[in-house]
């Protein structure tokens, strides 16, 4: 899918290394305990000191790595602003220590600030129960059920807290870093209010997870938020930022190499997504259940922590088709959601 990108460099820093890539821009990368597993991270010059822009998950080795960072590559400037992109775990995860660590604040959106607050409070026995039938109803058994209530606990793994306070941030903020105005552009579908980042004096944009290279950011129904139709905000945010962006900028995603061609990227994006549309409506000719179209929707094999994020994806294709009245929902006896082509 990423035939018509350009990949300026070839190679990814090393954990604990620095790499130039823009005008007062490092790129760090950073590890991840999943089968995706790496994130990029990055060091703005900030003048009299620096901004960081997304976290990390809480690894001890991540840690090591910020402090190897800081030792050998902030030239005595201490950290002034934590910016963070979104509330997943590997963006927001180190978030508390590293606040902590600099005396430094948090900026990032409200809705991804409570979305994180909300995530990483310890879940009871009803969530979990919450959790558990919201996996039934699109078609888990028992087991696989359980399996997916249990997840929530993973965000506590990567997420030990979030700071008490945040700076927000939202759509058109202008942020000045070194010098330089940064632009917020809000995406949506992938997270609640995920912030982009502009600089068009520079021609960069950060762009967190809402536009990667190589992988489609995962675009799920959340379970606090069961009939949601994140598809449908995914979609409509590629265009919003297919309208705002030049087509010549450097695109700093969170996963993969940085790389030209936002437009064609974006483009494949959408088009990728209509051709899922396109199987789930001829899988659909029969009723079928989210679950019944993970084989149609993703053909290698899924560990426990992608299963999860299949089925919110499975569930997103599905409402965004009956949203657009291709599809028909009807419950069964047993409870299932299963879904026909209209």
């Amino acid at each position: 899918m990423d035939g018509s990108l350009s990949f300026p460099v070839a190679t990814p820093p090393a954990s604990g290394e620095t790499v130039p890539i823009a005008p007062g821009i490092f790129w760090l990368r950073m590890k991840l305990p999943f089968a995706l597993n790496h994130i990029n991270l990055w060091l703005l010059d900030d003048g009299p000191g620096w901004t960081i822009v997304d976290c990390g998950y809480a690894l001890d080795e991540t840690r090591q790595s910020w402090e190897r960072i800081f030792a050998e590559g902030l030239g005595g400037r201490p950290v002034r602003r934590i910016l963070v992109t979104h509330y997943h775990p590997d963006h927001i995860g180190l978030a508390a220590w590293l606040t902590e660590r600099w005396d430094a604040p948090l900026w990032t959106t409200e809705k991804e600030f409570l979305h994180a607050r909300m995530n990483a409070q310890e879940p009871g026995s009803s969530t979990e129960a919450f959790r558990r039938d919201f996996a039934r109803r699109a078609g888990f058994d028992d087991a696989a059920s359980t399996a997916f209530a249990e997840r929530h606990g993973g965000y506590r793994r990567g997420v030990p807290s979030v700071p008490p306070a945040y700076h927000r941030i939202g759509e058109g903020t202008a942020i000045e870093i070194g010098g330089r105005e940064w632009r917020v552009i809000i995406g949506e579908g992938h997270a609640p209010e995920h912030a982009c980042l502009y600089c068009a004096s520079t021609g960069v944009l950060i762009a967190g997870d809402q536009i990667l290279p190589r992988i489609s950011p995962n675009i799920s129904v959340q379970t606090q938020e069961p009939d949601g139709n994140p598809l449908a905000r995914y979609l409509a945010s590629l265009q919003k930022l297919r309208g705002a962006l030049p087509p010549d900028i450097l695109v700093l995603p969170s996963h993969n190499l940085p790389f030209y061609g936002v437009h064609e990227r974006i483009d494949e994006l959408a088009a990728h997504h209509h051709a899922r549309c396109e199987a789930v409506v001829a899988a659909c000719a029969r009723p079928s259940s989210a679950a019944d179209l993970l084989p149609i929707l993703f053909r290698r094999v899924l560990d426990r922590h992608q299963m999860g994020f299949a089925l919110g994806e499975s569930l997103a294709h599905l409402h965004y088709l009956e949203a657009q009245g291709a599809l028909a929902r009807e419950i069964g006896t047993d409870g299932v959601a299963r879904f026909l082509a209209a």
